[in-house]
């Protein structure tokens, strides 16, 4: 999967959303005013994984949907200054942009979230019509859950360039489901695997059981992450298990994001299997590290050092 010409990118289908944190100073206090700190930051599962790639170096088309609000012009304009193509995206008349939020406790636990996504449903099998030559001009698209189940359909049977899907969550990781056979890989955590596969995971034997029952409905290639169990890769000719690296857990928000932009970026270079296990673990361990869902670290140099000795023998683009 891939090839090595430069000029040719990753189109990132998904997720764009404005995240509002609220934190009390104090123990908070229901049905009252509290003083405290609110946060803003761009989020969004497919727009994280856009900058990630970005900051690995690879170039990246980001087909999204916006409102017409002040949310949207900031999304669009941080974007812009990162080199995240916007261009391909849907602009809905009177819609608001993708909301996130959350009121937490004193110590940063949520308490409670509310998100607005309704606007991923314009996001439709018509819009990608119009955007088929963005997509086949692609080294490889990445789908993420967000999107509606009928427009995964499409881009799955009218695709040829090899999809590399984001499941997001196990509900919405369902919608794959009927086009599995149509997908050159996926990304699933260990729940989103289990429920893929139909069945509930509770030790190693019933990893490899959903292993087996995915790869029977015709994907390719698996890229499971399993949390601090690290990873587990496998094709119906390989299946291996890799350790997370060493690092200290500040943050876990977004480390799924940067495990897929990894694995998009190795396939985008031409790599194989272990090569972008390593690095998608890598990026996740840049990760976690860092408070947010992107970390200032996520730069090729430092997927390098902490991979040590393989990154040798692996061209760069």
């Amino acid at each position: 999967m891939g090839g090595r010409e430069t000029r040719r990118y990753i189109t990132v289908i998904g997720a764009t959303n404005m995240d509002i944190s609220g934190t009390p100073d104090f123990e908070l206090v229901e049905s009252d005013s509290n003083p405290g700190q609110i946060g803003r930051s761009f989020g969004g599962v497919g727009r994280n994984i856009a900058e990630n790639i970005k900051r690995l170096g690879g170039r990246v088309e980001l087909i999204t949907a916006f409102g017409d609000d002040e949310y949207a012009n900031q999304i669009k304009q941080n974007c812009e200054e990162l080199g995240i193509g916007t261009r391909h995206s849907v602009i809905v008349e009177g819609g608001n942009t993708s909301t996130y939020l959350c009121i937490n406790e004193w110590n940063g636990d949520m308490k409670i979230a509310i998100s607005e996504m309704k606007i991923y449903q314009k996001i439709t099998p018509e819009h990608l019509q119009k955007k088929m030559e963005v997509l086949e001009q692609s080294t490889l698209v990445v789908v993420d859950g967000n999107i509606p189940e009928e427009s995964i359909g499409f881009i799955a049977e009218n695709c040829s360039v090899p999809i590399l899907a984001e499941p997001v969550s196990t509900k919405k990781g369902m919608k794959f489901f009927p086009v599995l056979g149509k997908l050159a890989a996926i990304k699933p955590n260990c729940k989103e695997l289990g429920s893929l596969a139909g069945i509930k995971i509770k030790n190693e034997q019933d990893i490899d059981r959903a292993l087996d029952i995915l790869l029977e409905k015709g994907i390719r290639e698996i890229y499971a992450s399993l949390g601090k169990n690290g990873a587990v890769y496998a094709s119906r000719k390989k299946r291996m298990y890799i350790p997370c690296y060493e690092g200290a857990v500040v943050n876990t928000t977004g480390c799924g994001d940067a495990f897929m932009a990894g694995i998009a970026w190795g396939l985008m270079n031409g790599w194989k299997d272990i090569e972008n296990m390593r690095i998608g673990l890598a990026a996740a361990s840049l990760c976690i590290e860092q408070k947010g869902a992107i970390s200032p670290k996520m730069k090729k140099e430092n997927i390098w050092k902490i991979i040590g000795n393989t990154a040798e023998r692996m061209e760069i683009i």
